[in-house]
């Protein structure tokens, strides 16, 4: 049975993409999805990140209220004011538009789809994506502390306790952290895999246990599985469905076992 705010979703792109078309048929109907998916899209996300620019405006108003910019003094806080806006803005962008995903439970479900914005599944993948990307690129730049969590769970994102989510995380509504995990800078973790050619996309949830360790660099590829206790070596890459086994250490590209010589002599 779907939710209310599935069904909400569901209705939205019906009556979008469907409704507004009229009654097209063969290329035509190709073609008419292929105009109203990109505006629809624009429309949405102009709307959202609009409402994130709501706090900083009411905050300068009010600001306006108080400091009227005639006093020497006035101007040497500035420069405190305008950083105090920007963190205000990041904020309040990564808030928004995480509340809304979370709000109308915008999220896609793993298979292989066409690569259409007259696919369901696809237009809220690039939906999400179109939301996401720029607040991911913002949270890369600027420390957000605990943030950061939050809004990747806010996308659907599993994360247990103890857990440092480093690096990039392309698909956070497909991935899943156990508790004690370590994820190193500049690793990548995709839940996705587009072919051009053929006009697909191939989507798969990937699965970090618990107590595992992702080197910098790292690169996990849609539909793996690192049971509990793994440990990955820097810049190793994990392929598409590959298991790495509990309490094992695995390097390489691809990622295999590593297996460590015992030098201890014995006396």
């Amino acid at each position: 049975m779907q939710s209310i705010d599935e069904l909400q979703i569901d209705l939205l792109w019906f009556y979008m993409l469907h409704s507004i078309m009229g009654k097209p048929n063969g290329k035509s109907k190709k073609h008419s999805r292929s105009v109203i998916g990109p505006i629809l899209l624009s429309i949405i996300v102009f709307i959202i990140f609009s409402l994130g620019f709501f706090p900083i405006v009411l905050a300068g108003k009010l600001l306006l209220y108080f400091l009227a910019f005639d006093k020497l003094w006035h101007f040497l806080l500035l420069p405190f004011i305008i950083y105090l806006g920007a963190v205000i803005l990041i904020i309040s962008e990564i808030s928004i538009s995480g509340l809304i995903i979370k709000l109308f439970n915008i999220k896609y479900e793993p298979g292989t789809y066409e690569y259409s914005f007259g696919d369901k599944n696809t237009f809220k993948w690039i939906m999400i994506c179109s939301l996401y990307t720029p607040c991911r690129k913002i949270i890369e730049i600027f420390p957000v502390g605990a943030m950061k969590n939050i809004y990747y769970k806010l996308l659907g994102m599993k994360i247990g306790e103890n857990t440092l989510v480093g690096g990039v995380i392309k698909d956070p509504c497909v991935t899943e952290f156990g508790d004690n995990v370590t994820m190193g800078e500049y690793a990548v973790i995709y839940g996705h895999i587009q072919d051009y050619s053929k006009g697909i996309i191939t989507i798969s949830r990937i699965k970090i246990g618990n107590s595992c360790i992702i080197g910098a660099g790292a690169i996990i590829m849609p539909g793996a599985t690192l049971q509990d206790n793994v440990v990955l070596a820097a810049g190793a890459l994990v392929t598409q469905n590959q298991i790495l086994e509990e309490g094992k250490t695995y390097a390489g590209i691809p990622a295999k076992e590593m297996i460590v010589a015992d030098n201890t002599k014995k006396l």
